[in-house]
């Protein structure tokens, strides 16, 4: 069990195991992930679609709550929010990601 909050770098390292089922990639890496606020017991987490219309919102929430829940204490609570502010560009991604869809270019030019 565990007794203190997770760090940022332990929950992005979390969320990196959500994958997006129509792209085959990590939601982090696709830049899907835009918030994470840590305080003393709330783990806040805003995270984003591609598209509205993204037929796997409800189980990429899902995966990402179970990966969230694994890093909390006992008494902390998970602040998953589904937003659509800024809406969500190629020029999000990692290099990494852009690279696997062979989008090479600088991230300024995907916008």
């Amino acid at each position: 069990m565990r007794t203190l909050m997770p760090t940022e770098e332990e929950v992005r390292a979390s969320l990196s195991n959500v994958i997006d089922p129509e792209v085959g990639m990590n939601i982090v890496d696709l830049g899907l992930v835009y918030v994470v606020k840590i305080t003393d017991n709330t783990l806040r987490v805003d995270i984003t679609m591609t598209t509205q219309a993204c037929p796997m919102t409800d189980m990429i929430l899902s995966d990402a709550s179970l990966a969230l829940e694994t890093l909390l204490p006992d008494n902390a609570q998970i602040e998953l929010n589904l937003v659509w502010e800024p809406p969500w560009t190629p020029a999000m991604m990692t290099k990494c990601a852009r690279h696997h869809f062979g989008w090479d270019e600088p991230s300024d030019r995907l916008v």
